[in-house]
């Protein structure tokens, strides 16, 4: 969705933007936003700021960090934190998948810190200031892992069930100052993330890796796969103008996996 002849160009902070959902995001804002990019492979984001370039954007920085460590994500707060960041895409997350009882403190740590404790540091470093300008869009990729169970699922589920409730508060505490804050629930996407998840399904039950993507596509009544393009067209939306009514809402992508 292109912006209003004249609008001004926004810029836009995306994390995890070096592959899957978050690289398609970046390139689907590069037409009307200037781009702040992080990731934790410099080599690769390299490539999709060089893709976002030539899609019309300035990518005033792309930031190596890992979000999974405190001096990562404090890194990170501390280079942009003086930025005038207009649109805020929290995309960075991990899934790992195992059952309660394997489910050790680093994996719950680590979750806990990419998935949820990176949002909020940013949001509080960077929101208050769109609140200053009059203008600023949130968007945080939550999943259909916030609004319904999945089995092995215990702290991805906590994780993005806390962006959920993180961005719903936010949502309230902004909601007349300009601010617009919303999470998109994305079922199962095509991205390395179900592929990986796909190749250990088939790893533990003996199946193909064909076979266990084609059990994740049945969990969508539309039995396939939401792309990273549907994705990012939704971010695209909901940090446009006309999205300005769209405010503290959780919105599913997943072919009425989560309503029928």
């Amino acid at each position: 969705m292109n912006q209003p002849a004249g609008a001004p160009r926004r810029l836009a902070l995306v994390t995890g933007a070096s592959r899957g959902i978050g690289a398609t995001v970046a390139t689907s804002l590069a037409g009307d936003h200037d781009l702040v990019l992080t990731a934790r492979t410099s080599a690769a984001l390299a490539e999709v700021a060089a893709a976002a370039r030539d899609r019309g954007a300035d990518v005033l920085a792309s930031i190596a960090a890992d979000l999974g460590t405190p001096e990562g994500r404090a890194a990170l707060v501390d280079e942009v934190a003086g930025m005038p960041i207009d649109v805020l895409v929290c995309n960075a997350g991990i899934a790992p998948s195992a059952s309660l009882r394997r489910t050790d403190d680093a994996t719950w740590a680590s979750v806990m810190g990419i998935n949820l404790e990176a949002p909020f540091r940013l949001c509080r470093a960077l929101v208050p200031g769109m609140a200053e300008r009059g203008f600023g869009r949130v968007v945080m990729i939550a999943s259909t892992a916030a609004l319904k169970g999945y089995r092995y699922t215990a702290a991805y589920a906590a994780s993005k069930g806390g962006v959920l409730a993180l961005a719903r508060a936010i949502a309230a505490e902004y909601a007349t100052r300009g601010v617009t804050v919303n999470a998109v629930c994305p079922g199962f996407v095509d991205t390395d993330i179900v592929r990986d998840a796909a190749a250990r399904i088939g790893a533990t039950t003996g199946r193909s890796e064909a076979d266990a993507r084609a059990e994740l596509a049945r969990f969508s009544p539309q039995h396939r796969l939401v792309t990273a393009d549907e994705v990012a067209a939704m971010v695209v939306y909901l940090v446009s103008a006309a999205a300005a009514a769209v405010h503290g809402q959780a919105l599913a992508l997943d072919g009425g996996e989560t309503t029928l």
